[in-house]
């Protein structure tokens, strides 16, 4: 029972798989287009992800069936399907039975193959080298970062912000400078009031004590005042400054901000288009980079597995190809030759049939044609005697009789006519 619902699923008739080798080589037809099944379920739900960007929607599993159920049609199709030779149908010959393998039929399973090897089996390898093409997308998108941060919008907002802060460094240093220089001449200062206190104290230049009026302490002291006087000076005029830079630097600030929030946004942006950017292009060229730049690594592993899963898909078709002329397909091709020898003979005999009938019909048409003729030739002679006799009872002479007209009486109608001729001649 198992076996003949694999024979059923490998499309074959049942009844005519009588040998052990055709019943195992179907039966193996039919598992793998089980497997197949399975592969292509998975493979179509891999590629519905991808397209996702990998966001696995839960539709992916209803679209895997139906793509595996179109090729397993297909194959299901050229399994079951024996090409039969309907020339020569009573030719006892072998030989004859089969027709050569259809090449397009095959080379078209071919090409789904290969077509199915990137949308199916593709999206499969994706998924089995995950990690490494996670590593390589993020290497990949770095970069992109970097390239990004260099030039386009984010380039032309730094160079507005070094630029306004560049302006508020200028402004600052022209301020720290008068504040730099009053805090310079304050310490001047303190050195010369130190030193008028020490000569003061007999420990200056003139080594008297005291500070007298005119003297060299109490011209210490003055120059001390005087360069107090000036850092004084130099820290108005540095509040000054700042308050005309106020209204600037509060643009400048505001402008900054602004600034900063637009890099930062399109920092954001950029990072999101990027990183959604590993899609299946970005994952099969991250894929491409990997097996060219470790060809004997991950390359060798990469084709093993794709060529795996391509000749699953084929297994199928290969094994019909490579059993052509069996004895199931024999079979086959003895019921089917059989049949249409038996149509052939029956519509040979009916177009016999249609000929026979044509040539009696047209037998029969041409028969009562001739009746018709010969019946009107008859009433033409009975009115020509009965004319000829009126003749001679009007005028009363007799004139030779007619010559009789031989008249042949081919059916009842004719002898009645006869009758009928003979009644007026008298």
């Amino acid at each position: 029972m198992r076996r003949r619902v694999l024979l059923r699923i490998a499309n074959v008739n049942p009844e005519s798989v009588t040998t052990h080798s055709d019943k195992v080589l179907y039966s193996s037809i039919g598992i793998f287009i089980l497997l197949y099944f399975v592969y292509a379920t998975v493979g179509g739900a891999a590629f519905i992800d991808a397209s996702a960007n990998y966001t696995h929607p839960w539709w992916q599993w209803l679209v895997g069936p139906l793509v595996a159920t179109g090729v397993v049609a297909y194959d299901r199709a050229v399994v079951g399907r024996v090409a039969i030779n309907y020339a020569d149908l009573d030719s006892p010959d072998p030989m004859a039975l089969l027709r050569r393998p259809t090449v397009g039929l095959y080379a078209g399973r071919v090409g789904l193959a290969l077509l199915f090897a990137v949308i199916i089996t593709e999206p499969l390898m994706l998924a089995r080298y995950q990690g490494e093409l996670d590593a390589r997308l993020n290497e990949v998108h770095n970069q992109q970062i970097s390239a990004i941060e260099v030039g386009g919008a984010i380039a032309a907002y730094d160079g507005r912000l070094s630029a306004l802060k560049k302006q508020t460094v200028a402004e600052n240093r022209a301020v720290q400078a008068l504040n730099t220089r009053a805090a310079e001449k304050r310490r001047d200062a303190r050195k010369l009031y130190d030193q008028a206190i020490a000569d003061s104290e007999g420990d200056g230049v003139t080594r008297l004590p005291g500070c007298p009026r005119g003297g060299y302490c109490d011209r210490l002291v003055q120059r001390s005042r005087g360069l107090d006087d000036q850092a004084t000076k130099l820290d108005a005029q540095a509040a000054r400054l700042q308050d005309t830079q106020r209204v600037a630097r509060t643009a400048r600030a505001a402008e900054e901000a602004g600034l900063t929030a637009k890099i930062a946004e399109q920092r954001t942006i950029n990072a999101a288009a990027i990183r959604a950017d590993a899609g299946f292009g970005a994952r099969t060229q991250a894929m491409w980079y990997l097996v060219t730049s470790d060809f004997w690594g991950i390359g060798v592993f990469y084709l093993g597995i794709a060529l795996l899963l391509v000749a699953l898909d084929c297994a199928a078709v290969g094994l019909k190809f490579v059993s052509h002329g069996n004895a199931y397909e024999r079979n086959e091709a003895r019921a089917a030759r059989g049949h249409e020898l038996e149509a052939a003979i029956g519509y040979e005999q009916g177009l016999k049939d249609v000929r026979r009938y044509a040539e009696a019909t047209s037998r029969v048409m041409a028969e009562g044609i001739g009746k018709a003729s010969h019946d009107e030739q008859i009433a033409e002679v009975a009115t020509e005697r009965a004319r000829a006799h009126l003749y001679d009872v009007v005028t009363g002479s007799v004139l030779p009789p007619l010559p009789p007209v031989p008249l042949i009486a081919r059916d009842p109608v004719d002898a009645r006519t006869l009758r009928n001729v003979d009644s007026l001649r008298a």
